[in-house]
């Protein structure tokens, strides 16, 4: 199955999870926030939300500051 995550084609297993897909790109649990087509997934739907093949999943890190 093919998505797009954060711009770039990316091959994940069929039926794989949001939680699945973000530990194998290495990217952290924490400081993150995850939207698939345009849709914010909340952190707690990760393990149980199975992107369909084209899916865009864009993640973005929190930054303190100002």
């Amino acid at each position: 199955m093919r998505i797009v995550l954060n711009g770039e084609h990316r091959e994940v297993d069929e039926g794989a999870d949001l939680a699945g897909i973000l530990a194998a790109a290495g990217l952290p649990e924490r400081g993150i926030a995850v939207a698939v087509d345009g849709e914010v997934v909340p952190r707690t739907s990760w393990a149980g939300h199975h992107p369909a093949d084209g899916a865009r999943v864009e993640v973005l890190t929190a930054v303190q500051g100002g």
